[in-house]
């Protein structure tokens, strides 16, 4: 696409992705696009893959999105591409995001940018427990020529400390914001769903917004309402699913309901643009993932005020104060899954307690400018430093 005619005096940043498409990682980085003040930093998107119809939630005019359209698998002609692509952008900063772009540092490097800075967002699906060597290493590898990291979670900062031995003052941890504007509470218990509402008043919702995909395991979720129906025979009457996502697993989690006789007690709409109008049509919301690094969706359901109940895994337990704000059970066990649910059907009143000290939370400790604020303090600190653009352990 044509490059936007921006302001040219302010510095550029390229944010370097895997796929701009639906997801946790992407919407904070067009949130912290359209956040930062428009005047100090230019933007451009470089996709290593391509990007999806996502791309128009960035409303600034000026951000220019590129694709590189990396096959699976080696494609060194990728990187070639991206450094003639840097060569021409002249970039101030190049930010990469998680595994799957950390090589694009080297092409960084020999097109002279000054300013690096990786990001770890979260897990891979192939690395659940951040334990397997060939990751570790490829870290290590590029560790010299990251001049700045920033973690999601403190979990990813320790693990950037002790596996990858990045020093403490290299990392910044800065959790994600979420606008608590767009995302508030409902007017009563929970509004009605934006569809043909298949949950009339009385009716309890377990809701979730998630990727159907394995690290998110969805199908664990849909086990885990099997297993409450089955429990509970009378619950029939009064209970329903509601998964808002799309992905591979998608059409599997459909199967699994029919098999389970609950096709009639779920409602799996896809990919949505309404989410706040979804959150605020749950009662209560589930984060099922095997992995995860600090996310979204959990945030943007405390802020509409539900109940969260999520796997103890990865950040969610630096969101989710369990007892107070909502329940964390084992990954993969929709077993303990269905009796965390089946706390809140017993006792409505517990989870309006917790949906309301989630709310309480966010508006403390997670609010979108304070995000914003913290990237721009990132950024700002690697334009005073401009470290000299060549391969070495400087700073190690």
């Amino acid at each position: 696409m044509p490059d936007p005619v921006p302001d040219a005096a302010a510095p550029l940043i390229v944010h370097l992705v895997h796929r701009l498409e639906i997801g946790g990682m992407e919407n904070g980085l067009v949130n912290l696009i359209n956040r930062l003040p428009a005047g100090r930093y230019r933007h451009a998107v470089v996709c290593m893959t391509d990007s999806s119809s996502f791309a128009r939630r960035i409303v600034r005019a000026d951000v220019a999105i590129y694709a590189l359209h990396k096959r699976s698998g080696k494609d060194p002609a990728t990187y070639v591409r991206l450094w003639r692509l840097l060569r021409r952008l002249r970039p101030d900063i190049v930010h990469t995001r998680n595994l799957a772009t950390l090589e694009g540092m080297l092409a960084a490097v020999l097109a002279g940018v000054p300013g690096r800075v990786h990001g770890e967002h979260g897990r891979d699906v192939h690395d659940l427990d951040n334990t397997r060597r060939r990751y570790r290493w490829l870290r290590r590898a590029y560790r010299p020529l990251v001049q700045h990291y920033i973690a999601l979670s403190a979990e990813l900062e320790a693990y950037l400390r002790t596996a990858v031995g990045v020093p403490a003052r290299r990392i910044t941890r800065i959790y994600n914001g979420v606008d608590g504007v767009r995302f508030h509470p409902p007017a009563g218990a929970r509004d009605p769903l934006p569809c043909e509402d298949p949950a009339p008043p009385g009716v309890t919702v377990i809701g979730s917004v998630v990727r159907m995909e394995a690290v998110k395991d969805p199908l664990n979720l849909v086990r885990a309402f099997l297993r409450l129906i089955e429990r509970r025979p009378q619950a029939r009457a009064h209970l329903r699913l509601v998964m808002v996502g799309d992905g591979p697993l998608l059409a599997g989690a459909a199967a699994l309901l029919r098999a389970g006789g609950a096709e009639d007690l779920a409602w799996l709409p896809g990919s949505r643009n309404d989410v706040p109008e979804w959150l605020r049509g749950f009662d209560v919301f589930v984060l099922p993932s095997l992995a995860e690094g600090i996310s979204n969706t959990i945030l943007e359901a405390m802020a509409s005020a539900r109940p969260v109940v999520a796997t103890r895994v990865g950040g969610n337990p630096e969101l989710v104060v369990e007892g107070e704000t909502g329940l964390l059970v084992p990954r993969a066990d929709p077993g303990a899954l269905a009796e965390a649910l089946g706390r809140y059907l017993d006792d409505p009143a517990l989870a309006r307690r917790h949906g309301a000290a989630g709310r309480r939370r966010v508006e403390a400790a997670f609010g979108l400018d304070a995000m914003v604020t913290a990237y721009q303090a990132v950024y700002d600190g690697l334009r005073r430093r401009r470290v000299p653009s060549r391969i070495s352990a400087a700073g190690d």
